[in-house]
């Protein structure tokens, strides 16, 4: 079995790498942080073009058919770039929550057009990302899943550590005309949201830590100390080798729960568990080792570095934390075989 990906694929993550360098630079990011959405509508209607939002839309709602492993690499892109604007949520998230539903040919073609864009509400999220620009919001009341316009929810706004990141606390009563599903499956929507979320969080940690350790790697051979770059030091070197590592040792990972989740495979819980321990510690232990090369500066205002290093912290909390991650492949490990639905209708939520 050949799992190399192909040309389409690494050509499409080629193509978007290009495109992120140009339009989401750090000063593009800083800049949206003193707006009110701190989103980009021009880049949003770019990234519709590019195909990114309608790539895991059927052919007959307008999108590319594709499936996640065909996306996992431009989430890696995103994480990459830093980019601020909610692709998980609308492009991994609501494309596949919302087919097969009764909302499926109202919402999907406009997901894929870049007219429209979801938040997804998580018992494991305490807060929903990205509430104030989405137009529908998919939220978990009970045995429901609902599916509200924006008019209908009142937002309070909640700080984060990453400027980027937008939180909210979302105060709203269920209708019977916004139920989405019920009972059982609800339970089989909060789990492949968990599990979508939480690959789409792996991916683009993954992206950040590569950033991050290019960055130490460029500063490294610039920095100089008694005559010579710091990266000529064994120890700078050995710190940056073992983020590489970790980086490394991180990305195939990813790719496989990738596989799993397009496939639906029996261990796909267990492998997105895996992909997001992986991810978030290659991403937490770059971001301590590159401020370290750094001297310190690397959280200073000033420095881009803290970009990458603020949102590898907040994905880390995403979707369920290492620790809830860990709990879960440890489960498996123990039981022998791989979990059962975790947020099944009838379980505690």
């Amino acid at each position: 079995m050949d799992f190399r990906f192909t040309e389409d694929q690494l050509s499409l993550q080629a193509s978007l790498r290009k495109a992120l360098e140009k339009e989401c630079t750090p000063e593009h990011v800083r800049a949206l942080w003193q707006t009110d959405t701190g989103r980009s509508t021009e880049r949003w209607a770019k990234l519709a073009e590019l195909g990114l939002l309608g790539l895991l839309i059927p052919e007959e709602h307008d999108g590319l058919g594709m499936n996640e492993v065909d996306l996992v690499l431009l989430l890696e892109e995103t994480g990459r770039a830093a980019l601020p604007e909610p692709v998980l949520e609308t492009a991994a998230l609501g494309a596949r929550l919302l087919a097969g539903t009764r909302l499926a040919a109202e919402w999907l073609p406009k997901l894929a057009a870049g007219e429209a864009i979801v938040a997804v509400g998580h018992p494991l999220n305490p807060f929903v990302t990205d509430a104030h620009v989405a137009d529908l919001l998919l939220l978990q009341h009970a045995d429901e899943m609902h599916a509200v316009p924006r008019s209908r929810v009142s937002l309070v706004h909640e700080p984060c550590n990453d400027p980027s990141r937008r939180l909210f606390r979302v105060d709203w009563a269920p209708r019977s005309e916004t139920r989405l599903a019920q009972g059982a499956e609800t339970g089989r929507l909060l789990d492949s949201a968990l599990d979508r979320g939480a690959l789409a969080c792996a991916a683009q940690l993954v992206g950040l830590a590569q950033q991050m350790l290019d960055m130490g790697v460029r500063y490294a051979t610039e920095r100089q100390q008694f005559g010579k770059p710091i990266g000529s030091f064994q120890a700078v070197k050995h710190l940056l080798a073992n983020v590489a590592v970790r980086v490394e040792f991180a990305r195939p990972v990813v790719y496989r729960a990738a596989h799993s989740v397009a496939h639906d495979t029996p261990a796909r819980a267990v492998d997105v568990s895996h992909a997001k321990v992986a991810a978030a510690d290659a991403a937490v232990l770059a971001a301590k080792t590159v401020h370290q090369v750094h001297g310190a500066m690397g959280y200073t205002w000033e420095c881009d570095l803290h970009i990458w290093m603020k949102r590898a912290w907040a994905l880390e909390a995403a979707w369920g934390t290492s620790a809830w991650h860990r709990a879960r492949v440890a489960a498996a490990v123990i039981d022998g075989s791989a979990p059962a639905a975790t947020f099944g209708y009838n379980a505690p939520l």
